[in-house]
């Protein structure tokens, strides 16, 4: 059997700052618009900080309006790229004269939320979205950035199908804990049937969850009669916020990660598979939990046979520092693994598109299907 992890980098529709910079890979960027679009998710996350919190000290209030300022809400509720809801009670005043008045003292005196916009993803990224599966071919996908099962069953039943391959037989995602709309899902064929779901949404450090957007036990049942559990992932980015914090949060998420991964072991379960995008390379302190630390996971580029096409990477141009995306397997999956490889056609790579081939429906890079190329293993099970 294959099994693949691909970030498919949302299918139907995505946050409008998320998208500023694949302008920086079409001829004649912005930067202003890029830069904009990573300012803008830094300013949506910290007002979000502060608006929840119980009581609002005058520091707060100041930091909201220099917030909202930033977001381009001085003189609006919507922006470019965000939207400030508000049901009930009143969180500011924009006088006649100018200018903003925070009016509530804390989450108490009023009901509503920060919102990011959305645009729709281009038939055609979406169409090569699905080539990627199609010629990836796997029994078993793990799908990262999908907005919700919703928009995954569109895609399986009516995108792939556009592409002369048949939908999956089962497909399953649980809403995780990022607002975006970016969440981990499944794939599989009738070969591995989908026996237990088990979410990690609410699992905490204290007061804190700790998954940006969860860490979902799969547990297979396979065509043979054996079992195999697969632990989705997508730890923190390093899009935006402060690196060292961005580092300390993915190393947290790979330390629980790596817990579940021993609890499964404690349990009985030998067939261990580790799947999706980490955002980070395998010599980073963020996920020695999981590649280093005594683990016994085997990351699949390292096992023989296996084709990385030249380049290590799994993003962008997939130089070495941008190796993101991974299959760590259990000592005893990883004995039964005979290939594997990185399927990089539905990626844009460099300027031109050049540094691959990629799929002739490509004519430029926000036709890509993702930022992101496929990674796949086959196993002798």
């Amino acid at each position: 059997m294959r099994i693949a992890s691909f970030n498919v980098e949302n299918l139907f529709e995505r946050a409008r700052a998320l998208n500023q910079d694949e302008w920086m890979n079409d001829p004649g960027p912005d930067p202003s618009r890029w830069s904009a679009g990573r300012a803008a998710l830094d300013g949506y996350a910290q007002l979000n900080t502060l608006l929840s919190k119980q009581v609002y000290s005058t520091a707060d209030k100041a930091a909201i309006v220099d917030l909202l300022r930033s977001l381009g809400l001085e003189k609006s509720d919507e922006s470019n790229l965000v939207i400030l809801r508000k049901n009930k009670g009143a969180l500011l005043k924009r006088p006649r004269t100018g200018g903003i008045q925070i009016v509530a003292n804390g989450r108490g005196d009023w009901i509503g939320w920060l919102e990011l916009k959305k645009e729709a993803v281009e038939e055609v990224a979406t169409e090569n979205t699905a080539r990627v599966l199609r010629d990836v071919a796997a029994d078993v996908v793990v799908v990262v950035e999908a907005e919700n099962r919703t928009s995954l069953c569109r895609f399986n039943e009516q995108v792939l199908s556009k592409v002369g391959v048949r939908s999956y037989d089962h497909v399953m995602l649980i809403d995780g804990n990022d607002e975006r709309g970016i969440d981990v899902g499944l794939m599989t064929r009738s070969s591995a049937e989908l026996e237990a779901i088990r979410s990690h949404v609410d699992d905490r450090i204290g007061a804190r969850k700790i998954f940006s957007r969860d860490c979902p036990e799969f547990h297979l049942k396979l065509a043979s009669g054996e079992k195999m559990v697969i632990l989705a992932n997508h730890l923190k980015s390093k899009g935006h916020g402060d690196p060292a914090q961005s580092s300390a949060r993915r190393r947290e998420q790979a330390g629980r990660v790596r817990e579940i991964y021993e609890g499964l072991k404690a349990a009985g379960v030998s067939h261990v598979v580790v799947a999706g995008d980490l955002n980070d390379t395998p010599d980073s302190p963020a996920l020695a939990p999981l590649i280093a630390d005594g683990s016994d996971l085997r990351d699949i580029s390292t096992l023989p046979n296996f084709d990385d096409g030249g380049r290590p990477g799994t993003y962008g141009n997939c130089t070495k520092g941008n190796k993101i995306d991974y299959l760590l397997f259990s000592p005893a999956l990883a004995q039964k693994v005979t290939r594997g490889g990185i399927f990089r056609r539905g990626v844009w790579g460099g300027k031109n598109g050049t540094l691959w081939d990629i799929f002739p429906e490509m004519k430029a890079a926000h036709q890509a299907a993702s930022d992101h190329a496929a990674i796949w293993a086959d196993l002798d099970l």
